[in-house]
């Protein structure tokens, strides 16, 4: 419950004060304004209900104090119905939170404004805490809490002190090039370089020449000799990006470059050792490439010594608001424009959806919206229409996109965040989470099962 400071010299005052201690409210009752002072400098109060006539001031006058001291306080002002209108419009511009016209039923209509001070002051503080967490992580440049995450990253830490190869797979967006970052910081090699290539950025004969380098007059253009990057990342890490893109006369080559750890660069005709550790990355199914004869087995088996999948957002809707508050971050100072953070309603939304594109589609999601968005927070109006709508249908109305919809997948979604909302408001008793959602508990631990929470 909230600490209350209640500041009135007439009977309303003790009244309050009751109703509050009667509702398990931490409450002190200033009687003065002096009384008053005293307390806010010796106290931390989360809402302040003070009357605008005391015998000794004003409480326009202990609102301007409280703002100095206690900045973070909500303030509530109550007023008779002979106060002027200005007199009322100076208090808010003051700092008021707002202003209480005394009536026959005061006291509730104080409980009913203190309720709702309370809610604000819960969602800003969850808020304050996003930030503070955001600003902590984003040191990593792995933003997340969840447990899916906390395990891969757990996994690189362990990994890291190896030198075998590494594959990272995942859906696009998803942050693997952070991952294999965080190996490669993590390990012996971190003093070394870290080189990153898009194996599916270059057609075949500029991607050999880009990895294994050539020599003057290898092809036309080729005016002066040009390491390549194995070499380039000499003692260091080299990162492979959708290696599934690489054909498969690239990836002969490269299959003799990990089993030889020689490099020859094109043109040439000798061989060069190179000391680097591979991670590999790729959106695709592997497997299933090998399957149909499109990727070599016997180059899967040597990348894949170590596999680490990186799980899509919708399946840490945690991470979420860590995430968005972080590009809030960034994009906010970019664009120069101070906004103080993303309305409940926003969160609620970009909870919801499913987020095909990942991190990197939450990221454009952020960044277009701190362009448009003309308020203090972003709001719902600077959403895209797809994730704006999507959380929030008019009862009778459903919203469909126009490319229609996986529905099962669509309602396994909403099955798994059900769970994991049952889960956390149960700060994670699983009988208690089945009730929630009214279901048998044995029920509950088979979609548990069914979608690994």
């Amino acid at each position: 419950m909230a600490t209350l400071l209640i500041v009135d010299d007439e009977p309303i005052g003790e009244s309050l004060a009751v109703a509050f201690r009667h509702a398990q409210y931490d409450v002190t009752l200033a009687r003065t304004g002096k009384e008053a002072r005293t307390q806010l400098e010796q106290r931390l109060f989360d809402i302040v209900v003070c009357d605008i006539t005391l015998t000794d001031a004003n409480g326009l006058e202990l609102l301007e104090f409280a703002r100095q001291v206690s900045p973070e306080s909500v303030f509530l002002l109550m007023t008779g119905k002979e106060h002027a209108q200005e007199l009322i419009i100076r208090a808010l511009n003051l700092g008021a939170d707002r202003y209480i016209v005394k009536s026959d039923r005061t006291v509730e209509e104080v409980e009913s404004v203190v309720r709702r001070a309370e809610e604000y002051l819960r969602t800003r503080r969850e808020r304050d805490l996003f930030h503070r967490v955001a600003r902590e992580l984003a040191r990593d440049n792995i933003i997340g809490q969840s447990r899916p995450l906390r395990t891969v990253l757990e996994t690189a830490r362990a990994v890291a002190a190896t030198s075998s190869t590494i594959l990272i797979t995942g859906e696009s967006g998803t942050g693997k090039e952070l991952v294999a970052r965080r190996i490669h910081d993590l390990s012996p090699r971190y003093d070394h370089p870290f080189v990153s290539l898009n194996c599916g950025a270059f057609p075949e004969t500029l991607l050999e020449s880009e990895l294994f380098g050539y020599l003057k007059g290898a092809f036309t253009g080729a005016n002066q000799n040009k390491p390549g990057l194995f070499q380039a990342a000499e003692g260091g890490t080299v990162f492979l990006d959708e290696i599934g893109e690489m054909s498969l006369p690239m990836q002969v080559k490269l299959l003799r470059v990990l089993q030889e750890r020689m490099v020859r660069p094109l043109g040439g005709t000798e061989e060069y050792r190179v000391d680097v550790r591979v991670i590999a990355a790729t959106n695709k199914e592997l497997k299933q490439m090998v399957a149909d004869k499109a990727f070599r087995e016997d180059l899967y088996y040597r990348i894949s010594v170590i596999p680490l999948h990186v799980p899509p957002l919708r399946e840490r809707p945690e991470d979420i608001p860590l995430l968005a508050l972080h590009f809030l971050q960034r994009y906010s100072e970019q664009m120069h424009k101070p906004l103080r953070g993303i309305a409940p309603e926003v969160l609620e939304r970009l909870r919801q959806h499913a987020w095909p594109g990942n991190v990197r589609e939450l990221e454009n999601v952020i960044e277009r919206a701190v362009a448009l968005e003309v308020g203090e927070e972003i709001s719902l109006r600077a959403l895209p229409e797809d994730i704006s709508r999507v959380a929030a249908p008019v009862p009778g109305e459903l919203f469909l996109p126009e490319e229609g919809v996986d529905l099962e997948k669509h309602i396994q979604e909403q099955e798994r965040a059900y769970l994991m909302a049952a889960l956390e408001r149960a700060q994670g008793v699983r009988t208690k989470a089945a009730e929630l959602l009214g279901m048998s508990y044995r029920s509950f631990r088979h979609y548990a099962k069914k979608y690994k929470i």
